[in-house]
């Protein structure tokens, strides 16, 4: 490739900036075409979902997974790998949920599943009257007189005219993770709540609630109801609302157990000792495998690395992979690579989370001072010929949150979202939902902001103090 640029500069008289633009347009294309011809990323992809499935935090799948992805990184021909022990809660969903509205004319069953973190029912379940409300908001508004006793039933939706599906999320899952925690302080004796879904079916949608400082005397089940199921109980309540709803679960949670973080490196070439981070999350929720949440990352994210190597790609920063554990249900794997990170004084420059999805490709969210981004602005054009074109401030992703500080730019690929929220943590996150050319382009997506921001490197963070300056 250095010859073919030499060879370009020369014929056609081009400036060094020019020559730089065309390298880098013709190594994106090439990390493009080694993605979409001989990628490994939905094989890879199979395996975690097909072979492995579910991964939640603490289970054997999990622990089937950590084995996996640290065999296919050693299969890379990576510098180092290696497993950073971290301990996750375990949680287990139990034998499947059962749920009835109590009709008119007899039970009409509903599907429903239990939230993750969630305590069971007696043996018996639980039957009581099911009072409607939109959010945490409306507690207060109808306070203990006429919410002890019953099931608090949050049926608040994602909001559809927002085109950010996950504006829309970020709208109303407060109700998933603190509704039985606030509910409880009225009384209630259960809370069943809307699953986090903008399309009408018959799917339950988990996710992770908190019980927070709750004592556990006071903690009451929690259970999301399909958006179809949520339709019919609020129909059923305007004709009466003295309609009894039945619910049993079976969930447990037990001590903490140790797992791991799974890390793979490229050292770098020219500075080792400045690390830019690639990663998603190994874990899952347990209804589905987790193709879309996140095993897409996941194997993208591998595949940041092995299209470097494929390419004869040799990046002047160390390049690391970095597969968490326990982001669903706890960030305990974010968390602890942070905190390893600063104990040790590893200095991490750049860091790119993917996390929402195996969709199409639309560019990325950047947490970046404004130096950063400006640079980064500048790449749109390498990016058009790929139809990439979203370069937003914004957020990044949850996992490398923790590693914000410093001067650390960090970035979240963005795929379509429309879709996404159909899967979300329910039984159809599942391989087949995954299109193989769209998961391909996403990890060529990532491959190439990897390579400039290795190639031109981050702006050091702007001096904003007397004493830093000193320094």
């Amino acid at each position: 490739m250095k010859k073919l640029v030499l060879f370009i500069v020369a014929f056609c008289g081009l400036t060094q900036v020019q020559a730089q633009t065309t390298k880098d347009s013709l190594q994106l294309r090439n990390f493009y075409d080694l993605s979409l011809l001989s990628g490994q990323s939905y094989q890879w992809l199979d395996a975690l979902s097909n072979d492995i499935g579910a991964r939640l935090s603490g289970s054997a799948g999990a622990e089937k997974a950590v084995q996996w992805a640290k065999a296919e990184l050693e299969a890379i021909g990576l510098d180092k790998v290696w497993l950073q022990p971290v301990m996750v809660p375990k949680w287990e969903r139990g034998a499947p949920e059962k749920a009835w509205i109590d009709g008119p004319d007899g039970n009409i069953d509903v599907p429903v599943c239990a939230l993750g973190g969630s305590i069971a029912t007696t043996a018996d379940g639980i039957t009581a009257p099911v009072i409607e409300v939109q959010g945490l908001d409306d507690l207060a508004k109808y306070g203990e007189d006429q919410i002890k006793g019953k099931i608090v039933f949050y049926n608040r939706p994602m909001q559809a005219d927002l085109i950010q599906t996950f504006s829309a999320y970020g709208g109303c899952v407060d109700q998933r993770y603190s509704g039985a925690r606030e509910a409880a302080k009225y009384g209630a004796v259960g809370v069943i709540v809307r699953s986090m879904n903008l399309r009408m079916d018959d799917l339950p949608h988990t996710g992770a609630m908190s019980y927070g400082d709750l004592p556990n005397e006071q903690r009451i089940p929690a259970a999301a109801i399909s958006t179809n199921g949520a339709a019919l109980l609020s129909k059923m309540l305007k004709k009466d609302k003295d309609t009894q709803f039945y619910l049993k679960m079976n969930c447990q949670n037990y001590e903490d157990v140790p797992s791991f973080n799974v890390i793979g490196e490229i050292t770098g070439s020219e500075k080792p000792d400045e690390i830019m981070v690639v990663g998603g999350h190994l874990d899952s929720w347990d209804l589905g495998d987790g193709s879309h949440d996140d095993g897409a990352g996941v194997v993208q994210s591998m595949e940041v690395l092995r299209l470097m190597k494929a390419a004869n790609y040799k990046p002047k920063h160390s390049i690391r992979v970095v597969l968490f554990m326990n982001e669903e249900n706890g960030l305990r794997g974010g968390n602890k690579y942070a905190e390893v990170a600063a104990e040790i004084g590893e200095r991490h420059v750049f860091a790119l989370e993917s996390d929402a999805g195996g969709f199409t490709p639309r560019g990325f969210s950047f947490d970046a001072d404004a130096a950063n981004f400006e640079q980064i602005e500048s790449w749109i054009p390498l990016f058009k010929p790929y139809l990439i074109h979203y370069f937003e401030l914004g957020g990044s992703g949850a996992d490398i949150g923790p590693l914000k500080g410093n001067g650390t730019v960090l970035a979240g690929l963005r795929p379509d979202s429309q879709r996404y929220f159909d899967h979300h943590h329910a039984s159809n996150d599942t391989f087949d939902a995954v299109n193989k050319r769209e998961l391909e382009l996403g990890a060529a997506t990532m491959t190439s902001l990897v390579y400039l921001m290795d190639t031109y490197g981050v702006k050091p963070a702007p001096i904003t103090n007397e004493a830093e300056l000193k320094d």
